[in-house]
């Protein structure tokens, strides 16, 4: 069925001695989505991530890939996984293309024109050939993507892949994931600490904190649920100190602070004609007022406490 999960967790734990590591997690991941997964440093996302993909076993529960327990059916399971799991292992003595027919060896089925075809798919084309150590880290990571396809998964998990990457190689990252969810149907799970991508990447992101869930939801409606006053711009004339002082004085108003062209304010929604009400008192102009939309930054550190590492 269509809409089946392709991921379930079930009531997953672990512990190592006397600590919980994950606390009975449970969530479940649909096909032809990219899946989020953040939490503050220690709270448990590359131990799950390890669990799925079999590096480390599970305490109490179950995860089930296209219907596979991979407690009880490891193989049939993790046969439809492609993962990098913190960095992608190349032998960086060999080109990348060697590389690729390496990993092939070692699974059935993967043809010279699937290798070929996953080269196109990551834009290798013209460094294929070279060897691995020539390459920036950015093309590494796409390399990785390529080995981690070869046999054709339905779920590509990533573990902090823009870990080094600069800006150019980050967004080349985002397009590659979402042409790969449009174009090949893979549904993507990936953890990352830079919140401000996750928000573009992602279509659903779940928090984890101390090993347990915080909250899951879609994208959009996690930061609209943001209990978080809006920050509002508002375009005006120049303000002088005075406007300023005054307007920060007026109830309910958390900060104002001036810009070239105008106020930024962050306050309640009600209290906007307030404000507007005491500018034009002081015989400014008010071109334009844009409510600013919360981050997921914002949400996710109100929903963490005030932790700062994802």
């Amino acid at each position: 069925m269509p809409n089946e999960p392709i991921v379930q967790l079930l009531g997953v734990s672990k512990r190592i001695g006397p600590a919980t590591i994950i606390d009975d997690l449970s969530f479940d991941v649909v096909p032809g989505e990219i899946f989020g997964f953040l939490g503050p440093n220690g709270a448990g996302k590359t131990t799950t991530i390890r669990m799925m993909v079999g590096l480390m076993t599970l305490t109490a529960g179950d995860i089930r890939i296209k219907g596979h327990s991979i407690r009880s059916s490891f193989e049939q399971a993790i046969r439809h996984v492609g993962a990098i799991v913190e960095n992608p292992e190349m032998y960086k003595f060999l080109t990348g293309y060697q590389n690729l027919i390496h990993f092939a060896r070692m699974v059935k089925g993967v043809t010279k024109e699937r290798i070929d075809e996953v080269v196109r798919l990551v834009k290798l084309e013209e460094r294929i050939h070279d060897k691995v150590s020539k390459y920036s880290l950015g093309m590494r990571q796409r390399l990785g993507v390529a080995q981690a396809l070869l046999h054709r998964p339905s779920l590509l998990i990533l573990d902090e892949p823009t870990n080094g990457l600069d800006p150019a190689g980050i967004r080349e990252l985002r397009d590659y994931l979402r042409k790969l969810t449009r174009d090949e149907g893979i549904t993507v799970i990936v953890s990352s600490h830079l919140l401000s991508e996750m928000e573009l990447m992602c279509d659903r992101v779940a928090i984890i904190q101390r090993g347990r869930l915080v909250d899951i939801k879609p994208i959009g409606e996690l930061v609209a649920g943001a209990n978080v006053a809006r920050t509002y711009r508002i375009e005006t004339d120049a303000v002088d100190e005075g406007t300023v002082a005054a307007v920060g004085e007026l109830d309910g108003v958390i900060s104002v602070q001036a810009l070239e062209a105008g106020l930024e304010i962050q306050t309640d929604r009600e209290r906007i004609p307030d404000i507007l009400a005491q500018l034009v008192s002081r015989q400014v102009r008010v071109y334009e007022i844009q409510a600013l939309r919360p981050s997921l930054e914002d949400r996710f550190l109100e929903m963490t406490g005030g932790a700062t590492h994802a």
